[in-house]
């Protein structure tokens, strides 16, 4: 979970074999009491269906699905969309991130949480 600028907020790094949907639910369930402004959180179509009530019900926060129109054809840039999709170009640029060979999931989100701290302190100098 990052917010409008692309920092991060929340990780949570878990096996491949769990659907996003899945993960997504372990992302609010860690997030649910650290952010008491958030309101509104936006996803891709991936998250529609029963995630939207399951976030309402557990944190009180409106998720909100950003989808292209069914007439579009092509790439088409959405608002929104992209923040993520940015935020892991910039950790993509981190050697030790580009290939997941660690065993333990708690240190693939240390790593991470490290990287963002580098990107953070550059933009702060």
């Amino acid at each position: 979970m990052v917010d409008t600028l692309g920092l991060l907020l929340v990780i949570v790094v878990h096996v491949a074999s769990i659907q996003d949907r899945d993960g997504a639910k372990l992302v609010f369930a860690k997030a649910r009491n650290r952010f008491p402004r958030l309101r509104r959180i936006w996803a891709d179509g991936g998250y529609a269906g029963k995630l939207v009530d399951y976030v309402y019900y557990l944190c009180w926060w409106i998720l909100e699905i950003v989808k292209r129109s069914d007439d579009q054809k092509g790439f088409v840039l959405l608002p929104r969309r992209w923040v993520v999709e940015r935020t892991l170009g910039w950790l993509m640029n981190y050697r030790r991130l580009c290939r997941n060979y660690e065993y333990w999931t708690d240190t693939s989100e240390t790593v991470v949480k490290v990287a963002m701290i580098h990107i953070m302190i550059r933009r702060l100098a």
